[in-house]
């Protein structure tokens, strides 16, 4: 029952299976197939019978519709076989029909090969056409390198090379030809690099040698237009009623504006002359070898090597030749190579880039200005000429005024141009040295005679010389003073003029340029002009009448100060009230060598009495005096007459202190002559003859050889020999022993020492006469007094001894 049951639920489940596979796709029988045999057992046996059993069903259907169609496929058969004859025929037809057909298309396959084989070709050509296209602006372009390098347009060259790497060459890079250009334009970059640089050294080399040409032009615009401004101030100055000095003359106004006439007329002349530094150099080399490095990116290199070339240019620009101090010349040379170094680096600085720099420029100026202001002071200090040092400060001016102008600093070379003034004033002094005793030494120190109003006159314009009572003398007449005078004046003033130049276009005040002059002025009055009057004085030739003169030639010079004061003041236009102004100390200078002639007369006085006392010779034996002067007294009393009468020129104390010194010296002279420690013996006689010499010397003191003197002041020069003579001849020993030491004493003025002296030299004479004095009692009481005196004066010179 149980089997039946499932038999019977079977069945419509293969049912549904054969459903499956009768409408599903073939592909997709699989799973139903699987689920036959994933049933209960003997599933398969019995969908194999349910299948036999459905084929069979169908072969009944299919036999049933064969049988209902048969007429039909028969028929069909017939009408087949009766097409079967027209199929042959058209076969037949079409073969035929296709061979005559493959016949004709053979020629036409021909034509059509050529016509494929021509299209071919054409394309091929337009390739080639379209490659040639982009190739030709490549060789092209290459070819136009080829000839910028040629023509050497090196820049050009390299933009062209620039356009190929980034424009064209990209464009044909597969070619070989295109790789072979490109390993090629390295090397002709240093192949530019190399004629670049050769040109820039060219060009370095050119400028080395232009450099003192340009640095020639370049001062001559500066000096010029300094001509000019400073010609246009001048005649501003005048309008304004300024006082213009140029060397020894006040400028008139006429004189300037045609001055100025002049300047701009040779202003205009020189407009179409006025070269630049493009002018006389050409940079192109430089403007050039800079954008060929900038291309190529190596604009750092060419910089680097542009600058260490000019600083190798400077140093060997700075350095100056051996021989430079010689002359003008050699600093004109050196100056100007270095202007046109410089000038040349402020071009290059204001039309490049980069290629130098405003700090590079400082840097190398303050190099080089440290060199030359080293070489400068090492160079002038060897310069001995005044002209040579002015014409060395005036290029120095024009020469700091020219780099001035293109905006270098310029301070430190006027500070060197007041080392280089007080050197200048050093030359000055030296050379106003050699004027000064040349001066001295053509004077014939005596009187100027005028003989006429005219020769009058014209002294009078060149020395400030007032006396009212002289010119009221009738010619011919003397002035006081000696041709020197005006001849010196005329050089200080000369000096000044010369200090002067110096100080022009210093750019310094007035205030500064007074003081300078003043300063310089003293120098030459203090040192210059009183070594050589010093120098004078202590000639050995300079007599008593040459001092005298040289006296009375100080005194007018020293009264000239104030007009040099003056003539300072008018060049200046600084007022001597200024609290800072400078005086002139001529005053003390012509004081102190007043002082020192005067001295050299009473040395040189005092020498004229030794060689008079020199002359005298006494017979210091004689027993009875001559009765009269001797005669070198008399001529040297002469003498001293006649030497006075000549100091009446001189300032009165002056002449007094002369004949006071003279008095005394000769008192001096005359006493040691006593004393001399080579006069053994002296007798009364010639104490006696001594003391008339000594009388005709006080007779000449009493005489007032020099007006001045109060009462017996001249004869006082003689008072120790008087009264030394007196106690001598007297023989008042007992008064002196007595009154010694009193002030009221008779010979208050002789020394024991001096007393004890002459004694032993008196006893000495008596000795040696003792064999014919000891048979007169007198003598021998004589004798015995001597002794007795010259015990007791030795007891007072030692008495004085012990007291000191």
């Amino acid at each position: 029952m149980a089997d039946s049951c499932e038999a019977l639920g079977a069945v419509p489940e293969h049912e549904r299976i054969l459903q499956e596979i009768e409408s599903t796709d073939t592909a997709c029988v699989g799973p139903t197939l699987r689920s036959v045999y994933d049933d209960q057992p003997n599933a398969h046996k019995k969908f194999m019978e349910k299948l036999d059993a459905c084929i069979r069903n169908h072969d009944k259907e299919i036999e049933k519709m064969c049988n209902f169609h048969h007429q039909g496929f028969v028929d069909a058969i017939t009408e087949l076989l009766k097409v079967r004859t027209d199929a042959e025929k058209l076969k037949v037809q079409v073969t035929d029909t296709n061979r005559r057909f493959q016949d004709a298309g053979k020629e036409v396959i021909v034509q059509t090969e050529d016509i494929i084989q021509c299209r071919i070709q054409q394309r091929n050509i337009t390739t080639v056409v379209e490659k040639l296209q982009l190739c030709l602006p490549v060789l092209e372009m290459y070819s136009k390198l080829k000839e910028q390098m040629d023509a050497k347009r090196y820049y050009s060259a390299l933009k062209t090379m620039e356009q190929l790497e980034n424009v064209y060459f990209p464009r044909v890079s597969q070619y070989r030809f295109c790789q072979l250009m490109i390993e090629n334009l390295p090397k002709l970059r240093e192949d530019i690099k190399e004629v670049s640089m050769s040109d820039l050294k060219d060009f370095l080399e050119s400028i080395r040698k232009h450099s003192d040409k340009i640095g020639e032009t370049a001062m001559k615009q500066a000096q010029h237009q300094k001509t000019f401004s400073v010609t246009l101030q001048k005649q501003s100055n005048m309008k304004f009623g300024k006082n213009v000095y140029i060397n020894h003359d006040r400028i008139p106004e006429e004189r300037n504006e045609i001055t100025l006439k002049h300047v701009l007329e040779d202003e205009d002349e020189n407009e179409e002359e006025v070269l630049t530094v493009q002018d006389l150099v050409d940079f192109s080399p430089v403007y050039r070898c800079l954008h060929i490095y900038s291309v190529l990116g190596d604009e750092e290199t060419f910089e680097n090597y542009y600058r260490k070339q000019r600083k190798k240019q400077a140093r060997l620009v700075l350095q100056p030749q051996s021989s430079m101090h010689e002359t003008v010349d050699g600093y004109r040379r050196y100056f100007t190579q270095i202007v046109g170094f410089f000038v040349v680096e402020d071009h290059i600085l204001h039309v490049t880039q980069g290629l130098v720099t405003r700090a590079y420029t400082d840097e190398l100026w303050n190099m080089a200005l440290s060199k030359i202001i080293a070489v400068l002071r090492a160079h002038s200090s060897y310069c001995t000429d005044p002209d040579l040092v002015l014409e060395l400060k005036n290029l120095i001016v024009i020469f700091a005024d020219t780099l001035q102008g293109y905006g270098f600093p310029v301070n430190r070379l006027f500070d060197l141009l007041f080392e280089i003034r007080d050197q200048y004033n050093e030359t000055l002094l030296k050379k106003w040295a050699g004027v000064f005793r040349d001066i001295f030494e053509e004077d014939n120190y005596s009187p100027i005679p005028i003989v006429s109003e005219e020769e009058y006159k014209i002294i009078i314009s060149k020395f400030p010389f007032q006396d009212p009572d002289l010119e009221k003398q009738s010619f011919p007449k003397k002035l006081p003073m000696s041709q020197s005078v005006p001849h010196i004046y005329i050089q200080v003033k000369e000096f000044i003029y010369a200090s002067l130049k110096f100080s022009e276009s210093l750019h310094r005040s007035s205030t500064e340029i007074d003081d300078m002059l003043r300063k310089s002025t003293n120098l030459l009055l203090t040192r210059t002009l009183s070594s050589c009057l010093l120098n004078l004085i202590r000639k050995p030739h300079i007599g008593l009448t040459e001092l005298v003169q040289i006296i009375i030639n100080t005194a007018h010079l020293e009264q000239a100060c104030k007009y040099l004061e003056d003539f300072i003041t008018n060049i200046t236009n600084i007022s001597q009230e200024t609290v800072h102004t400078t005086r002139l100390y001529g005053l003390s200078t012509f004081k102190d060598a007043r002082h020192a002639a005067e001295g050299e007369i009473y040395t040189k006085l005092n020498q004229k009495i030794d060689e008079f006392v020199q002359l005298a010779d006494y017979d210091w034996t004689m027993s009875e005096p001559d009765g009269r002067a001797s005669g070198y007294l008399m001529d040297l009393i002469n003498f001293l007459r006649s030497i006075f009468q000549v100091f009446t020129h001189l300032p009165g104390k002056v002449a007094q202190t002369a004949c006071m010194s003279a008095c005394q010296h000769l008192s001096t002279s005359l006493l040691q002559m006593l004393l001399d420690s080579e006069l053994k013996q002296i007798s009364m006689g010639a104490v006696q003859q001594f003391n008339l010499d000594v009388i005709q010397c006080e007779l000449f003191a009493s005489s007032e050889p020099v007006p001045g003197f109060q009462g017996d002041t001249l004869q006082l020069a003689f008072i120790d020999l008087r009264q030394l003579l007196d106690l001598f001849m007297v023989w008042d020993w007992s008064t002196y022993l007595a009154d010694y030491g009193q002030p009221t004493s008779k010979y208050l003025r002789v020394n024991p020492n001096t007393a004890l002296t002459l004694l032993e030299k008196m006893k000495d004479t008596s000795k040696k006469n003792n064999i014919f004095t000891q048979f007169r009692k007198n003598d021998r009481d004589k004798q015995k007094l001597i002794e007795t005196v010259v015990k007791q004066l030795r007891s007072l010179v030692n008495g004085m001894s012990q007291h000191t």
